[in-house]
């Protein structure tokens, strides 16, 4: 049986986007990788990320915001950047580490009113999940 392969999702802190493909990936890949979350910064689990993905049946509560550095030790088959930010000073890999970068808006920058930032966060949660699924089809082979 193949090993299970580690997979980071990397963000600026740790709190939306990564979050949300996070837990993504871990439901559609299950026992097939590792997936780990981080940030270039540290700004805690957003609950709002945490409703709109109750919403769509996943529970993240238990997530933590972890730094990168936190991880160094860990050999990545791929490392996952979803801003801009994170892309730019995501640091250096000492793997073979396949990278891939998408960027999503950030929801948590959203305004407006509670539903208005509510539907944003569900704008990107469906984004989000779409990338995981399609990024699952091409490099797991999974239906």
């Amino acid at each position: 049986m193949e090993s299970k392969k580690n997979v980071l999702v990397l963000c600026t802190g740790n709190s939306c986007r990564s979050q949300l493909l996070h837990g993504y990936l871990e439901q559609i890949l299950g026992e097939r990788a590792a997936v780990y979350s981080a940030g270039v910064e540290v700004h805690g689990l957003n609950p709002r990320a945490v409703r709109v993905m109750a919403e769509d049946g996943l529970d993240i509560s238990h997530h933590t915001s972890n730094h990168v550095d936190e991880y160094a030790a860990v050999p990545f088959d791929y490392v996952l950047t979803v801003c801009d930010h994170a892309q730019e000073v995501c640091p250096v890999f000492p793997s073979t580490a396949q990278k891939h970068h998408h960027s999503f808006l950030d929801p948590a920058k959203a305004t407006g009113t509670e539903e208005e930032i509510s539907q944003q966060f569900r704008q990107v949660r469906d984004q989000v999940k779409a990338y995981a699924h399609n990024f699952a089809r091409t490099e797991f082979l999974t239906t």
